[in-house]
């Protein structure tokens, strides 16, 4: 990959407080690199599937290889370049950037990363309830409840809840099992995807339930998405809030990829 690429493609210098979102949309630049490459693949080695253009080994933004954990999630990724045209657009390449994230961001800051997602254990979207209207009422609590006992039966946190955004303080045991959980994930591609998910839904146990299993990703995204619903109901929708929502649904559909790829 060429430097005018790999600059693109990921933001290294952003190494201070890793935030997986924040580099998984890099949308804006004043003007997109060529294409340079004919053809994109993938090859096969001891340490996993390696993203190749026009044959040759990539890199990632700070030239570690740009290497994927499954055979799927690299087919994905080099899908992405092959539907490249004449420039290269980040903006849709969500796979592309969120390895190079795994890659350069995560996995040497794991410890942080852990960090900053323990800090949603105790403001979790789930936990924050409406008065009222009953029918948005009912509506969280059809989406929210069945994640609130999973999480208890699973993952042995009790999540007290609260009505309107009055901060409720968390019992100690569930802010360490929720911490114990996110903790234990050692994989920085799924670790990635756990961040991704966790900041675009408002809710670590949400992120927690697809990467568990509990959760498929459109349940998820129904589920962090259950106010919007419902004002877009009772309101009606609008373009522009639909679109930006449109391209937030990408990144959080391609992190749930990322969740499950090395397992």
């Amino acid at each position: 990959m060429s430097d005018e690429t790999t600059d693109w493609l990921g933001q290294p210098g952003d190494a201070e407080r890793p935030d997986p979102v924040r580099a998984a949309r890099g949308h804006a630049k004043p003007a997109l690199p060529r294409r340079f490459y004919t053809e994109a693949g993938f090859s096969e080695d001891a340490d996993g599937f390696r993203l190749t253009l026009d044959g040759r080994p990539a890199n990632t933004p700070a030239r570690n290889p740009l290497r994927l954990p499954s055979r799927d999630l690299a087919a994905k990724v080099a899908a992405e370049w092959a539907a490249q045209e004449t420039s290269i657009d980040p903006a849709r390449m969500p796979l592309t950037r969120l390895a190079n994230t795994a890659i350069d961001g995560v996995a040497p800051r794991h410890a942080a990363v852990v960090e900053d997602l323990c800090a949603y254990a105790g403001t979790d979207l789930v936990a924050y309830r409406a008065g009222d209207p009953e029918r948005l009422v009912r509506a969280q609590a059809e989406a929210w409840d069945p994640i609130l006992v999973w999480a208890r039966e699973e993952l042995g946190a009790r999540v007290i809840l609260s009505e309107g955004v009055m901060h409720v303080a968390q019992p100690p045991d569930t802010i360490r099992a929720l911490s114990e959980a996110v903790a234990a994930e050692t994989d920085p591609f799924a670790l990635t995807g756990l961040h991704t998910l966790t900041t675009l839904s408002g809710s670590l146990l949400i992120a927690l339930a697809v990467l568990r299993g509990r959760l498929t990703p459109a349940e998820a995204w129904a589920a962090a998405h259950v106010d919007e619903t419902y004002q877009a109901e009772v309101w009606g929708r609008d373009a522009e809030a639909e679109a930006r929502l449109a391209a937030r649904r990408a990144d959080f559909e391609a992190a749930a990829a990322f969740v499950g790829a090395g397992r």
